[in-house]
């Protein structure tokens, strides 16, 4: 399957699919009914939230709890239905043996785009699979983008692809399944 093709887990009936932007081959700002989507935060239909400091929807207030994320220098830069960008910055303290960037940091930042982009609708969701391709390498000072778009949601399901790159060279590909969470009462 080549870049910019369309990723189902199944039979397209009932599933709800999404672009990802600034992918060849798909359209940027689609809801998963094929229209423009308005912002989680409240923006314009059609594109996502390029401020999210101060956005107040789910996502950013789930990455704004998320002491882990930010403690490694994470920032949200945007966030829309199904989507979401974070940056983060390669540090001494993140480069491995190799003198690469560690790939348990770019899993870490993948994951947290991933998180923040499964729940920019608003009921909890949680990661229940996760896999990552590394294609280039980053190294101490690069500073890294994930860009997180969902692919589908079905149920309590969602699939979901996370882009990392540096500039426009992509360092990793990332897949993650979502599943929402039933509301605990205590």
């Amino acid at each position: 399957m080549g870049r910019g093709e369309d990723v189902t887990t199944g039979p397209r009936t009932g599933l709800q699919e999404r672009a990802e932007p600034g992918i060849p081959g798909v359209s940027p700002g689609t809801g998963t009914t094929g229209r423009p989507a308005a912002a989680a935060t409240g923006g314009t239909p059609g594109r996502v939230t390029p401020d999210p400091a101060g956005a107040h929807g789910p996502a950013a207030r789930m990455f704004a709890a998320d002491a882990a994320s930010r403690g490694l220098g994470m920032t949200l830069q945007a966030v829309g239905e199904g989507t979401a960008s974070v940056g983060m910055t390669v540090t001494g303290a993140m480069v491995n043996g190799h003198g690469n960037a560690h790939g348990g940091f770019l899993f870490t930042l993948a994951d947290t785009a991933f998180a923040c982009a499964c729940n920019s609708y608003g009921p909890q969701a949680v990661g229940a699979a996760a896999d990552i391709v590394f294609v280039a390498p980053a190294r101490e000072g690069d500073v890294l983008t994930a860009h997180a778009v969902e692919r589908t949601r079905f149920g309590r399901s969602g699939v979901y692809d996370v882009r990392i790159t540096r500039d426009d060279q992509v360092v990793a590909e990332f897949r993650g399944h979502s599943r929402v969470i039933r509301a605990v009462e205590g």
